[in-house]
């Protein structure tokens, strides 16, 4: 039961300060570029001029109506979504941190499953696993989407992004555990599966954003990630070893 409570509490707290140092880094960085990217919804990516007019203006007019009424993106009226400004902040802001919170305790709960405890020493080992299996690798698939680009099924994607996450996890925690040839192995297999299987990809079709927008977008993710998990790993491993101490000077005391 100790150990739950220490695991829980040193996950909570190392969870929320990552979470909103993310947070910051995301209003900072990455806010900015998403609300740039939703001024290009609806828009027609730039095309080459049309190869067959019409002398009586129907091409023009058609035109005109593909802007009023854009094709594949619809928003549903009565869906309820936050106002831009404070409330869109908080929401973020409210999510990051139970996201934050939701990923420190799986890898705590990870590392007690596996044998490999989180301490102050190899916290940020476990910081550098977690964004290379949650950010980094799924990444080489999938980038980081601003709103309007083309996108392969959503289905088909998670699936591919939680196969990757899954495969390059237990690819470097077998690595960690054995330390031997035949893990080494085994593990650049399970990493580089899903590379080699290959992810969604969009469909080939023209996007209004501009191409280095994406990529500023992208980059801007990922820092943010490397920021999330490189606070998560040292802190959950320094708060865990802090309360094993704490717990064990009070056993102590007690049979004293």
């Amino acid at each position: 039961m100790n150990l739950f409570r220490r695991i829980f509490f040193a996950a909570v707290l190392s969870g929320l300060a990552a979470g909103l140092a993310m947070s910051a880094v995301q209003q900072w960085r990455v806010a900015p570029l998403i609300l740039e990217a939703e001024t290009y919804e609806g828009q027609e990516a730039p095309a080459a001029p049309a190869t067959h007019t019409h002398e009586d203006g129907t091409a023009a007019h058609s035109h005109d109506a593909q802007e009023a009424a854009p094709a594949g993106h619809v928003h549903d009226e009565d869906a309820w979504a936050p106002q831009d400004g404070a409330e869109r902040i908080f929401y973020t802001v409210l999510a990051d941190v139970l996201a934050a919170i939701g990923f420190a305790l799986v890898l705590a709960a990870v590392s007690v499953l596996v044998g490999l405890p989180i301490t102050a020493a190899n916290g940020i080992v476990w910081g550098l696993g977690g964004f290379i299996v949650f950010q980094l690798a799924p990444a080489f698939g999938l980038p980081p989407e601003l709103p309007g680009m083309p996108a392969a099924d959503l289905g088909a994607r998670q699936l591919w992004w939680w196969g990757t996450a899954i495969a390059t996890g237990a690819g470097l925690l077998g690595i960690a555990k054995f330390r031997n040839w035949q893990a080494i192995g085994a593990g650049a297999v399970l990493i580089l599966l899903p590379h080699l299987i290959g992810a969604p990809q969009p469909p080939h079709e023209p996007s209004a954003v501009p191409a280095h927008l994406a990529t500023a977008f992208a980059a801007s993710a990922l820092s943010a990630g490397a920021v999330f998990w490189f606070i998560l790993g040292p802190l959950l491993g320094y708060l865990n070893t802090r309360f094993a101490k704490a717990e064990a000077s009070q056993t102590r005391m007690v049979h004293a």
